[in-house]
């Protein structure tokens, strides 16, 4: 008895044990019994994959089953209800038939997809069989993605057709046809006559002179400026060549007496580009001063400053529709301005770089700009960007284009691309070569203009030269393939 009672107070002093001891015991334990099935997948339970599969296709498909009240209201004649095993009547509208097949086959299919889709008992998951029995509900219209049921339903889905990307169109290579020397400087400008039959051009060396297109040889040459002449332009309305240069000066000649016959004053600074509006009587200037003058061409009065760019104009280009002028400047923008009112309607601030030349395409609605980063093109009149020209890795300082979709770009560093204009593609790169005795950093293209049939391309150079190039009469698309690689890049800004 006293052995009975020390025993049990001695049960009694021993303390309980603790939670975190009882916990461990209790993972123990656990780990113990379930040591022989660990790292084994669970079996698969085909019920409840079925389960599951009905509760997701009930949840997501359920809504679309029937057509809404408001579309069904829009159809010829409502759905009829019928038995599932009655035959529909020949009288009946078509699409009535295939609404009611095609919600028969909603019911009908999906329980089916639900009880015979086949699961892989090994891993537990739907095997890639499921894909077919979803592609084949949409194929009979059960599912949304697939072929609709009737016109309405189909209305209210805007499919997106894939982007189409156009072939380039195939263009004969350039080549040189004749170099013509007589400038002392720097060649800087060009303008073609309206008649095709001679083209003038402006240096360094304070002169302008008058060549005839067909031979090369020298017609005239006209003094009066007394700094390197920078724009030139000749009136398809008037017997006028206008010329403007970095003295500030913007003359008119009158090419019956070749005689200067009006100044226009009020650049601050040297005139850098010309051009002349196609309908009116009008003269755009553009220099130092970043403003760009509108001039009427017989008072010599300055009917506007286009003021808005904070570096210098560097390229003007003058069309018969808003905008009506276009305006390049050396702090990277492009303004596209209001002739009526003297304003700017859009400003394109894509370059990143100073934009030192334009091109108008004669036969589109569009131009392009270059910079030394990309050559960019816009669509009229908001000034929408097209695409980019990528590849000519130089300052590009002039740019032009013919109605056959070429468009040429040449480089501070002599460097010449073709393009093909309305894919962007470039057919042709060259190096403009330079006369002898010439240093090779003279190889420099300023100004370039193509006549007005398109087929010669005149350009001005650092070598003191004026190049004629024409297209190469032997070649063939099977001597000069297109390697056209279309890319995704030419989206960007």
């Amino acid at each position: 008895m006293t052995q009975v009672q020390s025993n049990g107070s001695a049960d009694d002093n021993q303390s309980a044990p603790s939670l975190k001891d009882l916990v461990e015991h209790s993972i123990k334990r656990t780990h113990e019994v379930f040591l022989a099935n660990f790292g084994i997948t669970a079996p698969a339970d085909p019920p409840s994959q079925r389960l599951k599969l009905s509760s997701k296709i009930a949840d997501e498909w359920d809504h679309v089953r029937e057509l809404p009240k408001v579309v069904q209201a829009q159809t010829a004649k409502p759905i009829p209800a019928r038995a599932p095993g009655s035959a529909v009547s020949a009288s009946q509208p078509q699409s009535v038939v295939r609404e009611a097949n095609a919600a028969e086959a909603s019911d009908s299919t999906v329980q089916t997809l639900i009880h015979t889709l086949p699961v892989n008992r090994e891993q537990g998951r739907q095997v890639p069989q499921a894909a077919a029995g979803v592609v084949a509900l949409r194929n009979q219209g059960a599912l949304p993605g697939g072929p609709r049921t009737s016109d309405a339903s189909s209305a209210l889905i805007r499919i997106k057709e894939p982007r189409k990307v156009p072939k380039p169109k195939w263009h004969a290579p350039w080549k040189l046809m004749r170099v013509i020397s007589g400038h002392l400087g720097w060649v800087r400008s060009v303008a073609i006559e309206p008649g095709n039959e001679w083209f003038a051009t402006g240096a360094g060396d304070r002169v302008i002179k008058i060549w005839d297109l067909a031979s090369g040889t020298l017609k005239l040459t006209l003094t009066g400026h007394i700094a390197s002449v920078r724009g030139l332009a000749v009136s398809p309305r008037h017997p006028y060549l206008f010329s403007a240069g970095e003295d500030k000066m913007v003359k008119c000649w009158d090419l019956e007496y070749n005689k200067v016959i009006r100044h226009y004053h009020g650049h601050l600074s040297g005139v850098y580009t010309l051009a002349l509006h196609p309908t009116l009587d009008l003269l755009v200037t553009g220099g130092r001063d970043s403003a760009a003058r509108v001039w009427d061409m017989r008072t010599k009065a300055q009917v506007f400053a286009l003021t808005g760019h904070t570096s210098t104009v560097s390229d003007v280009k003058c069309q018969e529709a808003d905008p009506q002028v276009i305006s390049a400047s050396m702090d990277s923008t492009i303004r596209l301005w209001d002739l009526a009112a003297g304003k700017t309607m859009t400003t394109l601030t894509h370059h990143k770089k100073a934009v030192r030349a334009l091109a108008i395409n004669p036969m589109e609605f569009t131009f392009a700009s270059a910079s030394p980063d990309n050559i960019k093109q816009w669509k009229c009149p908001e000034g929408n960007f097209i695409q980019n020209l990528e590849g000519h890795n130089s300052i590009v300082n002039t740019l032009a284009c013919n109605q056959e979709g070429v468009l040429f770009s040449g480089g501070d560093n002599g460097s010449m691309y073709f393009w093909d204009y309305k894919t962007g593609y470039n057919f042709q790169t060259g190096e403009s070569l330079v006369q002898p005795g010439s240093l090779d950093s003279e190889a420099g293209i300023f100004c370039s203009a193509f006549d007005k049939t398109g087929s010669r391309l005149i350009t001005g150079e650092a070598d003191k030269t004026i190049k004629i190039w024409k297209e190469d009469e032997n070649a063939t698309p099977e001597t000069h393939p297109i390697n056209w690689r279309p890319t995704l890049g030419r989206g960007r800004f």
